[in-house]
């Protein structure tokens, strides 16, 4: 996605770590048209997939997912990184935040991630893979169908996306980071 990629290398912001920062459009303040811009390349890759649900997990993949889910007019669910005191029918997992460097205990309910769901799973980044296998191990639990996962960044050299194909999953990324070496983005 050439809109994408651009914003990336005139607004993204690269430090040591293989930390790629694009919190001036996507994951804080967000480019509404831009996310727009997303979800109709994301529904365009996804064209013939059945779906009947986005599921994002808190925070930065919710305004795409709403994007997404507003689009196809379909529901958005996002799994939330604190248990609620009313969430009943909980499903949960442990996910290790690459950013934060700690583990959270992800939950969703499980009256809205079913075994009749079949699920497009959308975040922000796709790094190591830690969300996208933790929303792997809910929907297992809950039995539903992921029919595919998309994610706005990829930073190829950290190896989910490679995790993820592997294990059969649908993957779209629609801007695929091969290295930030020496704090150079170099897009694929």
């Amino acid at each position: 996605m050439e809109l994408l990629k651009h914003r990336i290398l005139q607004d993204g912001r690269c430090y040591p770590g293989g930390i790629l920062k694009v919190d001036s459009f996507i994951n804080h303040q967000m480019d509404p048209m831009l996310m727009y811009k997303i979800a109709e390349e994301f529904i365009n890759r996804f064209k013939g997939t059945h779906i009947n649900k986005i599921v994002t997990i808190e925070a930065s993949g919710i305004a795409p997912a709403i994007m997404v889910g507003y689009v196809m007019q379909l529901p958005v669910v996002f799994v939330k990184k604190k248990k609620p005191k009313t969430m009943e029918n909980m499903l949960s997992t442990v996910v290790h935040s690459f950013t934060k460097d700690r583990d959270y205990t992800v939950c969703i309910s499980n009256n809205f991630l079913t075994a009749d769901d079949h699920i497009l799973f959308i975040d922000d980044f796709l790094a190591y893979g830690n969300a996208a296998l933790g929303m792997l191990d809910l929907a297992k639990q809950s039995g539903c169908t992921v029919a595919g996962m998309g994610f706005i960044i990829e930073k190829a050299f950290q190896d989910g996306g490679n995790t993820l194909r592997e294990q059969g999953i649908h993957v779209e990324s629609l801007a695929i980071i091969d290295n930030l070496d020496n704090c150079e983005i170099v897009i694929r």
